[in-house]
């Protein structure tokens, strides 16, 4: 059986995928004050920014889906265990400049928390698995920039 918190739940995460890609309809699904903080780059969006990592995954892999693979509802909270999958297409602007990836195969394990007010988003954690991502990119961590000579 499907709860009224799940339902808005599944519906961010169908507004959010590739063939639809519906950001104002994943932004409406939040109150006035909730939030969207991307826990693991230290992100947080609010008002018209909700969508902004929407509109960020779908331009990166147009096809971008979330594969839910547990789903637990406590109440007014959602705990959702997922994996985001897609191909590269579109560039990844990084601080160093643009990584090309193109034909990449994405899938991020990642984990989400959904805490549900009245029928709306109030807040939502996004954790998702960034080294995991960079790898997948072709993006390795340089180890050797960081040692430093006793």
């Amino acid at each position: 059986m499907t709860t009224d918190t799940e339902a808005v739940v599944r519906a961010a995460y169908h507004a959010a995928e590739g063939p639809v890609l519906d950001v104002q309809g994943f932004i409406d699904l939040f109150a006035a004050d909730g939030v969207f903080n991307n826990v693991v780059a230290g992100e947080s969006y609010r008002g018209a920014h909700l969508g902004d990592q929407v509109v960020f995954m779908g331009a990166l892999a147009p096809d971008i889906h979330r594969e839910l693979h547990r789903l637990h509802v406590m109440g007014d909270v959602v705990a959702v265990e997922l994996t985001i999958e897609g191909t590269v297409t579109g560039p990844f602007e990084t601080p160093a400049g643009t990584v090309h990836a193109g034909g990449a195969r994405l899938s991020i394990p990642t984990a989400d928390f959904w805490y549900v007010e009245g029928g709306k988003v109030k807040e939502f954690n996004c954790y998702v698995g960034v080294s995991v991502m960079l790898a997948q990119l072709g993006v390795h961590p340089d180890f050797a920039s960081a040692v430093t000579t006793p």
